[in-house]
């Protein structure tokens, strides 16, 4: 490597490592300094906060995480890649000038913490403060020194007299200054020009009534925080697109319950991270609540002591969603929540009226329906001697609590094998095999299942993509559970059975939760690992090679992880969710 591609090299590593970095405010020259806060513009649209970079370094960089990464078999095919070679080379080369490693080099460089805000006209202003400021300034010089002796860079290189700072560019684009041992960065002139002019005078982003009141919401333990205005936001027009899906989609209108709604009606967005052992948690709060008249609050806002019901233990699950939803009132609300998709629905409406046979959807069918829906991925474990299909898809259930399980039973069950036999009809109309319909019993429940028989089957070990499949409805006690597979149904009757008074009782003011468990879904990707490269070959047009890299990149990604959580409630004043993320550290 000649001499200049090293200094370049250092020289976006050093900014990328100092500047992309996270600080905390502390004293400089014997005096505290204000918070950084007081620096940033009121109009900031999204501010970003990272108020113990040392925790956050620590986790993603600690010993724990090394280990995990560097031991992946990716890993070794990474180090011999010349851009990993070349950075280990820059790292090198700054650990030794700057005389210690380079986690402890960023600790000092980035250890009071960032501020990093996205202003109007697309300018971004970024204050951080050094714990070692005699480093941050040897690093500057060195950085500059760099610049001037870049032939390509030297012309750029200039310095500006804001009384008693010296601001700098090194591309005549963005400038920074240093004061102190704070350094500031925009990516604009005016950008640095209004920080330090909010030095002196001018309505921060500390008096912005909607920050503070974001800034409450935050957790005292939390390492970063993220505040946005949303008001603003919203009006963007690619935004304003994607909030609005809600209400065009029946389906996502049901899940998302209104969400998309709440931020809309929002003021601000504020997001706090946490970090746990090995667990990164997230809580988000937004200002805007569903209004107790309003159409979506009908189906989606639990009563006082109400909520969404625990999700169901079971074998192997990859997914487990539970939520509150009133399919009644969601679905006599349809004219009001969706009506560009009337005519659709009333095609659907006539058909559950074959199925239900002629019964009212709305007030006769779906009102028999507790508002709590209970969703279940899980891994199959196929029996050899029924026999295994080449690509190995994960079962998946939904389970109901009925209001009148003894009378609405018989209606389900017909309507159940009418879908059954209208699937069949439709095959048999192609000349190809239907769904053998049979009786089977687990404990005390006897459900009913259809499949496709591997009598005639010589060969099962690769069957087609539809021996995954056997519906299954069972109906033990109160509820009703859908499942596509009869092991996962046997596996629901038992968790159902299982289920204690205490996880009975709904989570209070949660409307929706769902976990993930990574371990599972990995277990499933590996399982499809050759049926996944040869679909990226195919629709991507990918190499073999290729397609081979970049679904092991998945898989390690999906492996990083152990289980994920997300919970979204409502509040009296506020929504508000949190994400846990458990690493596999």
């Amino acid at each position: 490597m000649d001499r200049l591609t090293s200094r370049t090299l250092f020289v976006r590593l050093a900014m990328a490592l100092i500047f992309g970095g996270m600080a905390l405010p502390m004293a400089w020259a014997g005096e505290v300094p204000p918070a950084a806060n007081r620096w940033i513009p009121e109009n900031a649209l999204i501010v970003l906060e990272v108020t113990h970079p040392e925790a956050v370094l620590g986790f993603a960089a600690g010993e724990k995480a090394t280990a995990l990464i560097t031991g992946l078999p990716q890993f070794k095919a990474i180090q011999q890649h010349p851009k990993y070679l070349e950075m280990v080379t820059g790292i090198r080369f700054l650990e030794a000038s700057l005389e210690t490693d380079w986690r402890t080099a960023l600790g000092k460089l980035t250890g009071g913490g960032v501020t990093l805000a996205v202003c109007p006209e697309n300018m971004v202003v970024l204050v951080a403060d050094a714990k070692d400021g005699d480093m941050l300034r040897k690093v500057h010089q060195m950085f500059l020194g760099f610049a001037q002796n870049d032939p390509a860079k030297s012309s750029l290189v200039a310095s500006t007299e804001y009384g008693d700072v010296t601001a700098w560019t090194f591309n005549g684009k963005a400038a920074h200054a240093i004061i102190g041992d704070r350094f500031v960065w925009s990516n604009r002139p005016e950008g640095l020009k209004t920080v330090l002019e909010l030095r002196k005078e001018g309505k921060s982003l500390a008096s912005n009534r909607n920050y503070v009141a974001a800034q409450e919401t935050i957790d005292s333990a939390a390492v970063a925080n993220v505040f946005a205005d949303v008001c603003v936001l919203a009006q963007i027009p690619q935004l304003s697109v994607v909030l609005d899906q809600q209400n065009k989609n029946p389906l996502l209108g049901l899940l998302l319950a209104g969400l998309f709604d709440t931020i809309r009606n929002s003021n601000w967005l504020a997001m706090g991270l946490k970090i746990e052992d090995d667990t990164l948690a997230v809580k988000a709060s937004v200002d805007g609540i569903l209004a107790e008249d309003s159409k979506t609050a009908e189906f989606a806002l639990p009563a006082s002591g109400d909520g969404a019901l625990r999700n169901l233990p079971v074998t192997h699950r990859i997914v487990g969603a539970t939520f509150y939803r009133d399919l009644h009132h969601f679905y006599a609300a349809k004219d009001d929540l969706f009506p560009e998709r009337t005519s659709g629905l009333i095609f659907f409406e006539n058909m559950m009226g074959i199925f239900f046979t002629g019964r009212d959807l709305t007030n006769e069918v779906l009102a028999e329906a507790e508002p709590y829906i209970r969703l279940v991925v899980a891994e199959q474990q196929f029996d050899p001697a029924v026999g295994t299909p080449q690509l190995k898809l994960p079962a998946f259930a939904l389970v109901l609590r009925l209001r009148n399980p003894e009378a609405f039973g018989p209606v389900m069950e017909e309507a159940w094998q009418k879908a059954v036999g209208l699937i069949n009809f439709t095959r048999g109309q192609q000349a190809l095999p239907g769904l053998i319909i049979d009786k089977q019993t687990q404990g005390d429940t006897r459900f009913t299942v259809a499949c496709f028989s591997t009598v005639d089957v010589e060969d099962k070990t690769a069957l087609p993509a539809r021996y995954n499949l056997r519906p299954t409805l069972a109906m033990p006690g109160p509820y009703l559970v859908l499942s596509s597979t009869d092991g996962l149904a046997r596996d629901l009757i038992d968790a159902l059975s299982n289920e204690t008074e205490s996880s009975k009782k709904p989570l209070t003011g949660t409307h929706s939760l769902v976990e993930l468990d990574a371990r599972s879904l990995a277990s499933v990707l590996e399982a499809n690992r050759d049926a996944l490269v040869h679909n990226d070959m195919v629709k991507k047009g990918h190499s073999q090679e290729e397609a081979e890299a970049a679904i092991d990149m998945l898989m390690t990604a999906v492996k990083l992880v152990k289980r994920a959580e997300l919970g979204i409630g409502v509040g009296k004043e506020l929504t508000q969710a949190e994400l846990r993320v458990q690493m596999s550290f």
